[in-house]
């Protein structure tokens, strides 16, 4: 896999924005998207990094080629005070917890 690490420098008060926006992404179903997150630092509200994830780094660079993909950081950037800090590289070790729903529950296997 391939990513990206972002620091970001949010517009006081742009964060639910930001994330509305972002939340976006999952469901435009692009070539080799695999996840992302944003996350909010304890220290400073307005400081985030987001973290996303493609399947390889051709389809990671197919995409921030895209001219739709500029668009949808044009919207992002609007609620930035300054550009990202990109941290680009290959993801070399990853796992997903496993969230069992409440009602699952382990029977005996005697």
């Amino acid at each position: 896999m391939y990513g990206t690490i972002a620091r970001l420098r949010v517009k006081p008060g742009s964060t639910a924005k930001l994330s509305e926006e972002l939340a976006k992404y999952p469901r435009l179903k692009i070539a080799g998207f695999v996840t992302t997150m944003l996350f909010r630092m304890d220290a400073d509200a307005d400081e985030c990094y987001l973290v996303v994830a493609f399947k390889d780094k051709e389809t990671y660079v197919a995409n921030a080629r895209d001219p739709k993909q500029d668009e949808r950081y044009r919207r992002v950037r609007a609620l930035l005070l300054a550009d990202p800090e990109w941290h680009d590289g290959e993801i070399v070790w990853s796992e997903r917890a496993v969230i069992l729903p409440a009602s699952f529950k382990v029977s005996s296997m005697g």
